[in-house]
């Protein structure tokens, strides 16, 4: 008998981390910071408007907010690209006036 084929193995678990929020992002989500458990930011974005669903205010500040992960900025790219690390943090930086 031959070995198993496993090419098609199961998605990596996901990576546990903290979501840090600032500013409006902070008041939107009524918290300063909260767990992710996610592969990738586009997932972890994803839970965290979910468990904030009943504030729409966190839906558009989510929106417009820009974000880094463990210090780097995501900037443009594709945020189901950008992989989570165990123990990393993602910060949401909304709009800042005045610069």
């Amino acid at each position: 008998m031959g070995a198993t084929d496993t090419s098609a193995a199961a998605p990596p678990p996901p990576a546990t981390g903290t979501i840090r929020y600032w500013a409006a992002a902070k008041a939107a989500a009524g918290t300063p910071e909260e767990p992710y458990a996610a592969v990738t930011l586009a997932e972890a974005l994803r839970a965290a408007g979910e468990r904030h669903a009943g504030q729409p205010e966190f839906a558009r500040v989510l929106a417009r907010s820009s974000f880094l992960v463990d210090g780097q900025p995501v900037g443009t790219r594709d945020h189901a690209t950008i992989k989570l690390a165990d123990g990393g943090t993602v910060e949401v930086l909304p709009p800042f006036a005045g610069g």
